[in-house]
């Protein structure tokens, strides 16, 4: 669908600059206890979509996972990712991050920061024994806010 006019272009969130992650609304999103969708690329090219929690570290978006599924290992052989937060609640209101990712330390400290942040418990209680966390963070290449609503 074409839409022209500057004024609808706005209102529906497209404003023709890239977001930045500072902006309110997306720092917000980013902050707030919102989901994310990460998408990863398999070994045969195919997508690969999986929700995980979501915070700012340094500045960045940092997700966190346990070595050996899917879409950390998928990271390590090619570093390139998307991800989505829809607001909870106002799914037409998200951000969507595309860039590479870097694995830095700090893991086990930031898994329990997301499960304060988002069950409320100061210990991730779902650890299974001898899991090794990994952390990434994203250099994002275009940051997208859509807002309708």
């Amino acid at each position: 669908m074409c839409l022209q006019g500057s004024s609808v272009l706005v209102r529906l969130g497209y404003s023709g600059r890239m977001a930045t992650l500072t902006d309110p609304e997306v720092h917000k999103l980013l902050t707030d206890p919102n989901f994310a969708v990460i998408s990863t690329f398999n070994r045969d090219g195919t997508a690969h979509s999986t929700v995980v929690w979501i915070d700012l570290q340094d500045g960045l978006p940092a997700i966190n996972s346990a070595r050996g599924r899917i879409w950390p290992s998928n990271l390590e052989r090619d570093p390139r990712v998307t991800v989505v937060v829809p607001e909870s609640g106002n799914e037409y209101n998200f951000v969507e991050i595309r860039g590479t990712v870097q694995e830095v330390g700090g893991a086990d400290e930031h898994i329990n920061a997301l499960a304060k942040k988002y069950i409320g418990q100061d210990e991730y209680p779902f650890r299974a024994p001898g899991e090794v966390r990994v952390k990434f963070v994203v250099q994002p290449d275009h940051i997208r806010h859509q807002k309708q609503g």
